[in-house]
């Protein structure tokens, strides 16, 4: 047999994290692995030696912003220069179609700050119609997801109350569509608007859709408005009344969720999260503001921050939000202070903190983003994503934000970070398990079921590496710095990276869920 493509004497980790690795040859014919042996004598016009070399399956990301860079820009190589081969689109429930275009721009206005500066058409009448944008035109495979935030704006805009039984309707239709078009679950963001304005009537509803799909609930759930610990159990009780298998976004192993998740295991509820493992996040300043002057649409909001009694319960409010003003500028729609924290850009405005929080808000029109350090200090911090990192339920997710001036450092280094630091440095997972957590896991998870392994017949999105100097070299305040050790990354059978360099190619499709294979 000929192939287009011999990866020959790789170290193969097939992304089941049950099978020991073993060296083989491995063969790609169009866009399948077609192969998997001794290829000695097979005739093959590319023979790549991957001696010493990691060959693994393609990432799954199943948390980042990113749909909008890799149709172009700064960073529509950044993830698959580390591997990732498969996006989720949507996370936290952030989307833009279908909606009339007056709605769509209120919601890329709100949106913006996750995805930077971009011009885009935002007048998408169907999931259809937006999906089609990506034909041709990305390096990684885009994955859908239905977002709840446009199903909620497009029927109810950004009214703070519970659904009627009609308006329930009427985003179970939207649903629906999402669904026919092959989206693999429900996905939310309960802290943003309009999707915090949810009830768990609401939620169970459109779950059970999602669930009669064999799609799951994956959620940023509601930390700000609950309290983490009534979010989980939000999140719990959503799994018992929808019978769906749910997914909650960002999180991390500590002593408050030990339990829980002590808890979830007796119970044997079907529930997984997943991490990114840096001491940080990033979101924009106006989520720390009272949940009551957050609501509505983006310029009614910032209306309502005009009000001097408003300002004011605000800023004693960011007091204790802030502490010490060590979040640092990633972006914002003036470029002001980008890679200062905000201590510093307040002290340049002869501010207090909060003072200088509130006003920047409302200057930048809320259209700016920060990367917000944990309040735990650093030895605690340590501990608990090093507990994360190996926990059986957590899969690797980067949340990571692109095409900023300055993102964070997740966005360029969470899976290499993953496999240089928490792999071979500190040896708290197998090589064969965090290959899993990254590729197997998460495809199976999230219904991709032709992806995720390295077997004969499956897609041919593969990562060779170097377990010796894999590594990321991103960092708080200098972020933009490609990642080392990740050699070839195929998409579709396509050399995305070649020798450690991009290649400009551009595979990616856009998937669909399925049972193939289940």
């Amino acid at each position: 047999m000929k192939f287009d493509t011999i990866l020959s004497g790789g170290n193969i980790v097939d992304g089941t994290g049950r099978r020991e690795p073993f060296v083989a040859d491995l063969g790609i014919q169009d866009d399948q692995i077609a192969a998997i042996g001794d290829l000695e004598k097979a005739e093959t016009p590319r023979r790549i030696s991957a001696k010493g070399q990691v060959v693994c399956p393609g990432f799954v990301d199943v948390h980042v912003h990113s749909e909008i860079a890799l149709l172009g820009g700064r960073d529509q190589f950044a993830a698959v220069s580390q591997g990732v081969t498969t996006h989720l689109a949507a996370p936290d429930g952030f989307g833009w179609a279908p909606l009339p275009p007056e709605q769509a721009k209120e919601l890329w206005h709100y949106t913006q700050f996750a995805y930077g500066d971009a011009e885009l058409p935002l007048n998408w009448q169907t999931a259809e119609a937006y999906l089609d944008m990506f034909h041709g035109r990305i390096p990684a495979n885009l994955y859908p997801q239905v977002p709840h935030c446009a199903v909620r704006l497009g029927v109810m805009g950004w009214d703070p109350r519970p659904a009627t039984s009609d308006e329930l309707l009427a985003m179970s239709r939207i649903t629906h569509r999402w669904l026919a078009e092959g989206a693999c679950s429900l996905c939310l963001g309960l802290d943003y608007q309009p999707s915090a304005n949810a009830d768990l009537n609401e939620l169970v509803y459109l779950s059970s859709i999602a669930q009669a799909y064999d799609a799951i609930y994956a959620a940023h759930i509601r930390y700000r408005i609950l309290g983490r610990k009534q979010a989980w159990e939000e999140t719990i009780e959503i799994a018992r009344r929808a019978g769906i298998p749910v997914h909650i976004s960002h999180e991390r192993v500590d002593d408050e969720v030990v339990d829980i998740l002590e808890r979830v295991e007796k119970e044997q509820i079907d529930l997984t999260f997943e991490s990114y493992l840096y001491p940080a996040g990033m979101t924009h300043l106006a989520m720390m503001l009272p949940m009551e002057y957050q609501t509505g649409a983006p310029d009614d909001m910032l209306a309502h921050l005009e009000d001097p009694e408003v300002r004011e319960k605000s800023i004693a409010h960011l007091r204790g939000e802030l502490r010490d003003g060590s979040q640092i500028v990633g972006y914002n729609r003036s470029g002001r202070f980008i890679g200062m924290t905000l201590a510093e850009a307040a002290k340049s405005e002869g501010k207090s903190n909060e003072e200088f929080a509130f006003d920047f808000i409302c200057q930048e029109a809320a259209i700016e983003t920060f990367v917000m350090p944990w309040a735990t200090p650093p030895e605690e911090n340590e501990r608990i994503l090093n507990q994360t990192a190996s926990h059986p339920r957590m899969m690797i997710a980067s949340d990571g934000v692109y095409n900023i001036p300055h993102p964070h450092p997740r966005s360029y280094g969470c899976f290499v970070q993953y496999l240089g630091k928490f792999v071979r440095e500190r040896q708290l997972v197998s090589l064969k398990e965090a290959i899993y957590k990254m590729s197997g896991f998460p495809a199976e998870r999230f219904r991709i079921f032709d992806r995720g392994k390295i077997s004969q017949g499956l897609a041919a999105d593969i990562v060779v590496f170097d377990p010796e100097t894999v590594a990321d070299k991103s960092t708080w305040f200098d972020p933009v710095q490609s990642p080392v050790g990740v050699n070839w990354v195929f998409v579709n059978g396509v050399s995305v990276v070649e020798d450690g360099n991009v290649t400009g190619q551009l595979p990616g499709r856009v998937l669909r869920r399925s049972t193939w294979g289940k």
